[in-house]
């Protein structure tokens, strides 16, 4: 029998992307295909509390474009999951219409759902032994997931990511060390909730977009190689060499670096000050990188439903 076709989309508040996989009988996978767009669909969000027209707009095109990609494979299904912008918009539903009529079945998990989702695929991935903490920093939210071998013991949402804390704390080019002052210090007391719940964690993974372009950074990776990214470590040094690198940079410096996506140059900074508060609130000197995250996540939970 020929394998079963499955495609993954993970609608996200910074970067839309698309998983292609081949199940077969066995219950062994591959992977077909693997694509992510910087999107920002929860850009102006806290300001305004609507998804922009442009951004969805923009979103919209890509999922399209997916769509094509997906037919191509003539996929057996397709699951598709939205986060935190779509949980927090008010017009969210404007937007899911208008993804459902792509032919895409959009659900919209909560913080919890996504970072049970991030903690399975890390699992799965690392195959780590002892506790740890999963952060996977989004767009609009980040979610702190600890638990041991397979067992997710605690998940924590927070609805701050790279787009909204940009937007509300870097104002200058480049910022300010008062606009990078209040930003960690914004951080630190809500991730010291996390830590009291998690404490006992031997080690840290990082997920997203910002990590991984870290990790390129430091190993002067270009073109970007997920196979050499995958299961890295990056020490908290490193991680505090590319914020105070970086944030010493104008945006046009930022998007000048090759393994900068221009997109991303914008909110760099933000995401990195995440990881290294994490670091320092959670006394660890090195971070784990993951590739795999709430795409994989997904295939791992309707593997477990065969």
């Amino acid at each position: 029998m020929k394998p079963k076709i499955l495609v993954l989309i993970d609608i996200g508040t910074y970067s839309t992307r698309m998983l292609i996989i081949a199940v077969h009988n066995d219950g062994s996978f591959n992977e077909i295909f693997s694509v992510g767009r910087i999107t920002a669909l929860g850009r102006k969000l806290k300001e305004t509390g609507y998804l922009q027209k442009e951004a969805m707009e923009e979103t919209l095109a890509v999922l399209r474009e997916y769509v094509l990609i997906a037919k191509e494979y003539h996929p057996d299904k397709i699951v598709a999951v939205a986060t935190q912008a779509c949980r927090e918009a008010k017009n969210a539903q404007e937007f899911l219409e208008k993804v459902k009529q792509l032919g895409i079945d959009v659900r919209v998990i909560t913080g919890e759902e996504e970072a049970s989702l991030s903690f399975l695929a890390t699992s799965k991935a690392l195959n780590i032994q002892d506790k740890f903490v999963v952060i996977d920093q989004g767009g609009g939210s980040t979610e702190f997931s600890y638990g041991e071998k397979d067992k997710l013991i605690k998940a924590i949402s927070f609805p701050f990511g790279i787009v909204n804390l940009t937007e509300r704390f870097i104002k200058s080019d480049p910022p300010t060390k008062q606009e990078l002052e209040s930003l960690q210090e914004f951080l630190k007391p809500q991730i010291e909730t996390a830590y009291k719940e998690m404490k006992d964690a031997n080690q840290l993974v990082g997920l997203g977009g910002t990590i991984t372009t870290v990790v390129a950074l430091e190993k002067n990776l270009y073109p970007y190689d997920s196979k050499k990214v995958h299961g890295s470590t990056l020490t908290y040094d490193s991680v505090k060499k590319w914020f105070e690198k970086l944030s010493s940079m104008t945006l046009a410096q930022r998007k000048s670096i090759p393994m900068i996506e221009d997109k991303r140059a914008e909110s760099i900074i933000s995401g990195i000050a995440i990881f290294k508060v994490a670091m320092e609130i959670f006394q660890k000197d090195t971070i784990r990188i993951s590739e795999w995250g709430v795409r994989h996540g997904l295939l791992l939970s309707y593997l477990q439903q065969l």
